[in-house]
């Protein structure tokens, strides 16, 4: 099985990648709906029209490091088909380097309700992967050498990944979304991992599952984001709330919000910031992901951020990406 390398990857892999991001590649398509959850009925007549387009968790953290700044390169399973060439064509527009390995079972993909309130219910199609797919191990060994960072979507097969990264010596983030804390597909990722992002949606008791996954995994840092109500911060064995940032514009769709959370997060912590301003920059570029529509794709970028252009530590690759407008 040969990789195919698009964009600037041969370079990325010859020279330094601040995050390889593991995982994610897929496309959405996207219908607007009256509300959820959708009563059922014959048809609904769908105004805002039903678009496809490239982005699925890791996509929207590769954009959004990008946006800032960041060297990333992004490696996953692509089909030979045309949702294959929007995700292609995602990163080349972007400036993102990607390595695509052949997946004859096609690319992910998912249908996303979207509410008029923002809120969305995702169907995810299970059968664009197989059992038995790993990624090429020389291929993850070059990309990981390459590395400062990596992050790990939780899609099959990037747990098999985690041992080679953490052979490699790199930093490793994974976020779990809405693990109800009892899954045990997810406990590879949340205890392997120095950074983890877990939604509060499934979480019963946040706090204790924040708590738990620093106790018996490697955690240095573990986030839980909670929307509107901002996040919970776990650091030095106490929890603490970071406030949601206002949103710059009025909130259309939650889609990409915790992505672009973990994205800003990261830029932080590879800069050197404490774990809180690292929250704050989160909070603030998940309010922007609000305020884009789910049929876009846009980030925001370092000026968004107080103090991310000028201060102590700045990343100095320039961004290659770093536009708040739509794709």
């Amino acid at each position: 099985m040969s990789a195919e390398i698009d964009g600037d990857a041969a370079g990325d892999v010859a020279g330094d990648i601040d995050v390889l991001v593991l995982g994610g590649a897929g496309v959405d398509t996207i219908v607007y709906v009256p509300e959820l959850p959708l009563p059922y009925a014959d048809s609904y007549m769908i105004d805002g029209g039903i678009r496809a387009r490239a982005g699925q968790t890791g996509d929207f953290v590769a954009l959004g490091l990008a946006a800032l700044g960041l060297r990333t390169h992004h490696l996953d399973f692509l089909g030979d088909d045309p949702e294959g060439d929007l995700v292609r064509a995602l990163h080349r527009d972007r400036g993102i380097g990607l390595t695509a390995i052949p997946q004859p079972a096609g690319t992910k993909r998912a249908v996303n309700m979207v509410s008029p309130d923002g809120r969305r219910l995702s169907l995810y199609d299970n059968s664009r992967s197989r059992p038995d797919d790993r990624f090429p191990e020389d291929t993850l060994r070059a990309l990981a050498a390459a590395s400062r960072h990596a992050h790990v979507s939780i899609t099959h097969p990037c747990a098999e990944a985690l041992p080679v990264l953490r052979e490699a010596g790199v930093g490793i983030s994974t976020d779990l979304h809405d693990w109800d804390g009892e899954n045990p597909y997810h406990e590879a990722f949340a205890y392997e991992a120095d950074v983890v992002f877990v939604s509060v949606t499934a979480l019963p008791d946040p706090h204790a599952t924040m708590r738990r996954i620093a106790a018996r995994g490697r955690a240095e840092v573990v986030v839980a984001t909670a929307g509107a109500e901002g996040a919970y911060l776990l650091t030095g064995g106490e929890v603490t709330h970071v406030p949601a940032a206002a949103p710059p514009a009025p909130v259309i769709d939650s889609n990409g919000a915790g992505d672009a959370f973990a994205a800003a997060f990261l830029f932080g912590r590879l800069r050197g910031e404490p774990p809180r301003r690292c929250a704050e920059y989160g909070a603030l570029a998940g309010a922007y992901a609000c305020t884009v529509p789910a049929t876009e794709s846009a980030a925001l970028s370092r000026a968004g951020l107080p103090g991310a252009a000028t201060a102590p530590g700045a990343v100095t690759a320039p961004a290659a990406a770093a536009s708040q407008s739509g794709a």
